[in-house]
């Protein structure tokens, strides 16, 4: 197992392909559908990574993001989106987020991009 990866997203057909494709790559997936329920599941449990939607129900994305991180949560977090426009990446990244990968995405570069952030080292972790 190469890790525990919390994914956040509402979309079914999304977070199907997602979990799939993690779990093949040997990731051990939990999945939760609202910024909330993620909340309650990292007060839980600690996860490696981080993989957030940004248009979420409830607690949005970027929210969420700011508070893992003022809670002192180091893990990396890459924030999937159909929001492109440099004002909210710029927005994402203040917030606290690692990496950004725009929806519709190549299943290929979100493995890639997964394998580059699980290879960085944690910063200050306190999860």
């Amino acid at each position: 197992m190469k890790g525990r990866m919390l994914l956040v997203e509402d979309d079914e057909l999304i977070g199907t392909l997602v979990e799939m494709n993690l779990a093949h790559e040997g990731w051990s997936v939990t999945w939760e559908r609202s910024g909330e329920a993620a909340l309650e599941q990292l007060t839980r449990e600690s996860f490696d990574l981080v993989l957030l939607d940004y248009m979420l129900p409830g607690i949005d994305g970027i929210a969420l993001a700011k508070e893992l991180r003022r809670r002192g949560l180091a893990m990396p977090i890459l924030m999937l989106t159909v929001r492109s426009a440099t004002t909210d990446k710029v927005a994402a990244l203040d917030a606290g987020i690692d990496d950004h990968l725009s929806k519709p995405f190549d299943v290929a570069e979100l493995v890639a991009r997964v394998r580059a952030l699980a290879r960085r080292p944690r910063r200050g972790a306190t999860d």
